[in-house]
């Protein structure tokens, strides 16, 4: 089987790229969550606000997720009132932590894989609910992503796996 080759990209803070792609990233991490809020306990299962973040930080590096991923929560709070702002420490922790993973992972295997997509999104979640944790001192709460979150985690993994390697391929 042949695989495809991607470009992944490293963009800096000096560059208007970098703000260009971190504005369209945050209206997509804008619309998901949107779309994904019209079901019963949407946000919770699907874990949107993540999404795009995890495709920025892996095809135009650590810089625009992180942008992405400290924008998107604030935007959508504020706007919208999801997340709520009890919330916000814990999702922009885990963003975050996702954005610099991600983009790591990047730069280091060079290329798009379910298995390192999948260890990107694992490694953010068991972090980010280890702080989850410790800010809240409930750790049935702090699991949530893991005891309703699957079907997102597995479409950041599948889904960005198809966004990176197919749809954005230049």
């Amino acid at each position: 089987m042949r695989t495809k080759s991607i470009k992944l990209y490293s963009l800096g803070f000096n560059s208007a790229k970098t703000y260009i792609a971190t504005v369209l990233f945050v209206i997509g991490n804008i619309i998901l969550p949107q779309m994904f809020h019209t079901i019963p306990q949407g946000g919770a299962i699907w874990l949107p606000v993540y999404f795009f973040t995890l495709v920025a930080a892996y095809k135009y590096g650590w810089r625009v997720g992180l942008l992405t991923a400290v924008a998107s929560p604030i935007v959508n709070s504020i706007f919208f009132g999801m997340p709520a702002t009890s919330a916000l420490p814990a999702i922009l922790f885990k963003s975050t932590v996702l954005a610099v993973s991600a983009g790591y992972a990047a730069r280091h295997f060079k290329n798009i894989s379910i298995p390192v997509l999948m260890s990107i999104v694992l490694f953010y979640q068991t972090t980010g609910t280890m702080a989850e944790w410790a800010m809240l001192g409930n750790l049935y709460d702090a699991v949530q992503d893991f005891r309703i979150g699957i079907p997102g985690m597995l479409m950041q993994v599948f889904g960005g796996w198809l966004i990176i390697k197919y749809l954005i391929h230049r």
